[in-house]
Order: structure tokens, then sequence, then C-alpha cells
């Protein structure tokens, strides 16, 4: 089992670093998944449970000038850590600027993930800076716990205002109540709602536009839903302030797909990176 890569590209490597602070943001530890063509960063809380679900695809081609990977064995070509994304944003912190970034997995005094920054230097010697994350490698047997999230017929998907607009109104909100009502139609109209004993709020958002699923997307929303018709789920404020506060991808796109009053399914894609972030529906 082998694997290691290198980036050159600062324009690459700032857009990962980019992701994996995101990452870090939503969660304390996740499972890097690698393949020969993707990364796959993963959180599978049990939604049964409250907790939420995160899945994050990038192509390596578009980051790493060079990626050799020996899986567990030829015909499962793919290696799965257990990290915690805060060292690996720490680590890519020193590294901006840097002239190439090698990742490897190494055997230290346990496996390791060891990222080696070389800086620009006045001298004409390089500095080198590396930093060791602890990983737990995965055994095979666990790796059908980590599939992709699947994703419940949904009654309603829509694109979403500005993120820092629809940030900035539930900063304000979180300090009122611990719950807040997303709700959308398919007019392209959605809004964001409190309720309180004291106080009753609600933003409204118009002319967001709703996203055209093809056939083959079967969770398309149903055609016999009226456009005015409301699809909501209320959720836990700190789990969307988490989503809106911690994403630096900065994505062209932003949708969220309504399971009324079960789940919000948030998707941000930017370029060659996709984001998709799950919260459950509270009763």
């Amino acid at each position: 089992m082998k694997f290691r890569a290198k980036m050159i590209d600062v324009g690459c490597l700032n857009n990962f670093t980019r992701v994996v602070n995101t990452i870090s943001k939503l969660t304390k530890t996740c499972t890097l998944r690698l393949t020969t063509d993707n990364l796959f960063f993963m959180l599978s809380d049990k939604v049964a449970n409250g907790g939420v679900s995160m899945w994050c695809e990038l192509s390596q081609a578009n980051f790493f000038d060079e990626f050799q990977l020996e899986g567990v064995s030829a015909e499962a070509n793919e290696i799965y850590l257990e990290l915690q994304p805060e060292y690996m944003s720490r680590a890519l912190r020193t590294a901006q600027n840097a002239k190439s970034l090698k990742v490897k997995l190494t055997k230290k005094h346990c496996p390791c993930l060891t990222l080696a920054a070389e800086l620009p230097s006045l001298s004409s010697a390089s500095r080198l800076v590396t930093h060791d994350i602890p990983v737990d490698v995965i055994p095979r047997r666990l790796w059908q716990d980590f599939k992709e999230p699947s994703v419940p017929d949904f009654d309603v998907s829509i694109y979403l205002p500005p993120l820092k607009t629809m940030k900035n109104v539930v900063d304000r909100m979180k300090n009122l109540s611990n719950h807040l009502v997303l709700e959308a139609n398919l007019n392209g109209e959605m809004n964001l709602k409190i309720e309180t004993d004291l106080v009753s709020i609600s933003t409204h958002f118009k002319d967001l536009g709703n996203p055209s699923w093809s056939d083959e997307a079967s969770q398309g929303p149903s055609q016999a839903r009226a456009p005015e018709t409301m699809a909501h789920a209320r959720v836990d404020i700190k789990k969307l302030q988490q989503l809106l506060t911690g994403q630096q991808v900065n994505p062209s796109k932003a949708m969220c797909n309504i399971v009324n009053k079960r789940m919000l399914h948030f998707i941000l894609l930017h370029e060659d990176v996709s984001l998709q972030y799950f919260i459950p529906a509270m009763a």
C-alpha cells in the first residue's frame, strides 16, 4: 500500500487549502478516500441520530502534478484513511507560496500522511517544512460503511441566494432561536423563518430559480407538485451556520434539495470540487 503525490502550482495549492479548511470547519474527524482519479473527504454521522453527513469530491488531476497510488490490492486499488482535517489545515497554512508540496503515506510511530513543503529561501538552499499527520488506515471490510450518501426523493430543489447574504441572516437569527425553518417552492421562492414564544421572523428570497434535473435523476421533484406549494425542513440552526461560516469553496453554483420535513441536502459546486452536506430535519 503506497501513496505519494506532488503539487507545484500555487493556485492549485491555494484551492486545495481552501477545500481542506472548509472540511475542518465542518467536522473534527473524517475519512479520506484515495483512488487513482479522485480524492473524497467523507463524513457519515448517522442521520437517524441527528448527525450531519458530508461528501466532498475532488479530481486529483486538477490539483496534483504527480500522483502515484497502490491500493490494498490490485482489484481494490484504493486507500481509506481516517484523519483530523484540522491537522491537515494547519500543515497547509505553512505551505502557502511553497515552491512545491509533497504528500506521502508513511509509517512513523504510527501511519502518517506526511506533508513536505519546499519554501522559497533567500539563499540557494531551499527550506523544507515537514508535517506528520497521524492517520488510521481503515480495513477493507469496513469500506462499505463509506458509500456516497443516498438522497431520498426530494420535493423541491432551489438555487441558493449568495451564501454571504444567507450567512448574515442566519447569524442574526441564531441569537434568537436554536432552530430554523428553511422552506422553498418551485417558483424560485425561499424563506428562512424562526418562531419563538416572543418573536416570529421571516426573511424572503425570490427569483432564485430551480435547477432542472435530467430524467435519469430519479430523485427529481414530483411533476405533480403545485409550483407555489412550499416544502420545508426545521433544522438545528448551528448546523446550517457551520456550513455557511466554514465554507471557503466559494461555489459558482449552490443549491438546496428539500425532502419535506425530513432533510436539507446542500450541493456546492466550484469547477473541480463538489461538496454535498446533509442536515436532518428535527421534529
